[in-house]
């Protein structure tokens, strides 16, 4: 490596670019790769009122794509304009530009598109008695040509980027560019059910996703049958307008965020803060590797937005957009904690039995002499290892709402419970059970015991860590420490909370104010004495290895039964419960006829 200045740098003047360049530069704007020509040239079609679209693929649209459409078409005296940049019909010259309806409006996709590829349209308005056409390549307009088709457009590209080889090679394969374009197509039929869409790949039909009056059954066309049942719904007002749309429950999660579409008036959108807000919305429900699918419609008048900040229109710009975001994830949050949250592992939703008589207010444990006393746990474990002990000695757990009712088998390892239930196995994470307990009580605010320590712990703190104690001093009273000044670099802690004889442990401060330094990553929703309630909870919970009476197990399940919510995650999202149902069971042992 060489030192020294770095050279001088001579001063060039200011010139007009060539108009050549510059449809380049236009063409770069939006034409980035196959699939964006699939974008630009749908969005024309559900500009024009099309009520079907079939999309074309060929090495996976870089050596031919196609986009056919059914609306009303382009007269043939108009054909050289639609080929013009900034000329328009989804615009009026001298109209506003804060109130546009349709999907496009500049008036650069076929321009731009011709000046790296060849492009070939064919059109016909209704009262027009056959279809006309022209070409254009490498920005060069052809003569027009009769031809013949069913009313409406039909655009076909090739030789995309042939002329341009510095923006090809930065392609991805045919198969990945295939993947790319197929996912736009999914992204703007969610925006718009109602237009039927088929794609077909060197002449073969790959997907089909058929017009559809209700959000629910276009998202099983894209995000799979399960949604069909394990999903839930969300219409509520909003700031401007409604927020409208079918989400995944969190059994069926999703291990990226791409899986959460948002359409704006039609439009589908990259709407990060409106994703973020879902995302929140879920809270503990979702591991932090986790998160929500679905579909989300937002009404929202014109006026509110600017949707034209990005030449391709992926993303726009809210008025008062915090505003937006947070009734955004209250409506979902609200939607979400109207269903129970069980993780399934399986294809059918957990049962759930009515119980006898009145219903129950709280969870009614019978425990047997062989799941009694101290030793219970062992004995229930012995149980579950051994097969023997009658039905009638395990602690049953009658159905209680939307709970299942089940039966206590014993514990594995001192960390996952099993319980039998109509039509399957439960295993329970003690931990996470208990924590969410822990958690609920400490957000209710009901009042934190601290219990004081014969010998004082000395805890060194970063500066971060530093920081956020005298910041937040009398939040950290409030959890329940005490702490008292030990050196410049650390504290001494004289006492800790306690929750039903459980100390949080001096680890608990460090996680409190890293908490309070940052903030942590927000996946508990509600700010920053939610996620306090969740360090806290995790520290003074039942811990994964402790041995735990099967008295005291039923006493966590009834806590958690009797929560106001359906709670089956802990507050950082790990799941709870997780369901093994009996059809499962019998694959796995070859019993698939019985």
């Amino acid at each position: 490596m060489t030192g020294g200045p770095d050279p001088p740098v001579a001063r060039r003047p200011i010139r007009r670019l060539d108009p050549s360049v510059i449809e380049r530069i236009a063409a770069g704007e939006v034409v980035e790769r196959p699939a964006s020509v699939v974008k630009e040239l749908v969005e024309n079609a559900l500009d024009a009122g099309a009520r079907e679209v079939e999309v074309r693929l060929d090495g996976g649209g870089l050596t031919r794509l196609e986009v056919s459409d059914d609306g009303f078409g382009i007269p043939s005296d108009e054909l050289a304009l639609a080929f013009e940049r900034h000329a328009t019909s989804k615009l009026d010259p001298l109209g506003p530009i804060d109130r546009i309806g349709s999907l496009g409006f500049r008036g650069e996709a076929l321009a731009a598109i011709a000046t790296v590829a060849r492009v070939r349209l064919l059109s016909r308005p209704p009262g027009q008695p056959h279809a006309t056409g022209r070409e254009a390549a490498n920005g060069v307009l052809g003569p027009s040509f009769d031809g013949g088709r069913a009313p409406g457009t039909t655009v076909e590209v090739s030789e995309l980027f042939d002329r341009t080889p510095a923006r090809r090679k930065f392609l991805k394969s045919p198969a990945a560019e295939q993947v790319e374009a197929l996912r736009t197509v999914e992204r703007l039929y969610l925006a718009r059910p109602s237009v039927g869409v088929r794609v077909l790949v060197e002449g073969r039909e790959l997907a089909r996703y058929p017009t559809s009056p209700g959000l629910r059954d276009a998202a099983a066309r894209v995000l799979g049958t399960e949604i069909l049942s394990a999903s839930f719904a969300v219409d509520a007002p909003v700031p401007g307008g409604r927020l409208a749309g079918v989400l995944g429950r969190p059994s069926v999660s999703a291990a990226s965020s791409t899986r959460l579409f948002v359409a704006v008036n039609g439009r589908a959108i990259d709407a990060r803060p409106i994703a973020q807000a879902v995302r929140l919305a879920f809270g503990e429900f979702l591991p932090r590797t986790r998160y929500p699918i679905g579909v989300l419609h937002l009404t929202i008048d014109p006026e509110r937005l600017d949707v034209n900040v990005h030449p391709t229109k992926r993303s726009i710009r809210f008025v008062q957009e915090r505003e937006l975001a947070d009734a955004v994830r209250h409506r979902v949050r609200e939607a979400l904690l109207d269903v129970p949250q069980v993780a399934d592992r399986g294809e059918r939703p957990l049962p759930t039995r009515p119980a006898a008589g009145p219903e129950p207010t709280g969870l009614s444990v019978r425990l047997g002499s062989g799941a009694s006393g101290a030793r219970g746990g062992v004995a229930s474990q012995r149980t579950l290892e051994e097969g023997t002990g009658p039905r009638t000695q395990t602690p049953s757990v009658p159905a209680v709402g939307p709970h299942p009712a089940l039966r206590l088998l014993g514990c594995l390892d001192a960390i996952y419970w099993v319980a039998e239930a109509d039509d399957g196995l439960l295993l329970i994470d003690q931990h996470a059970a208990s924590e969410r307990v822990v958690f609920e009580r400490l957000r209710r605010r009901v009042p934190v015991r601290r219990q004081a320590l014969v010998l004082p712990v000395a805890v060194r703190l970063s500066g971060a860590q530093r920081s956020a104690l005298a910041a937040h001093g009398e939040l950290v009273r409030s959890a329940g420490f005490e702490v008292e000044p030990f050196g410049p670099e650390a504290v001494r802690v004289v006492a800790m909370p306690a929750f039903r004889g459980r100390s949080a442990g001096a680890a608990a401060l460090s996680a409190l104010l890293d908490e309070l330094a940052d903030g942590g990553r927000p996946t508990v929703p509600d700010g920053l004495i939610e996620r306090t309630c969740a360090t806290l909870a995790c520290h003074a919970a039942i811990r994964a290895g402790d041995r735990v009476p099967a008295e005291e197990f039923a006493r966590v399940l009834d806590a958690l039964y009797a929560l106001p919510e359906a709670a089956y995650a802990c507050p950082h999202g790990r799941p709870i419960v997780v369901r093994i149902p009996r059809g499962r069971l019998d694959r796995w042992f070859l019993r698939s006829g019985v």
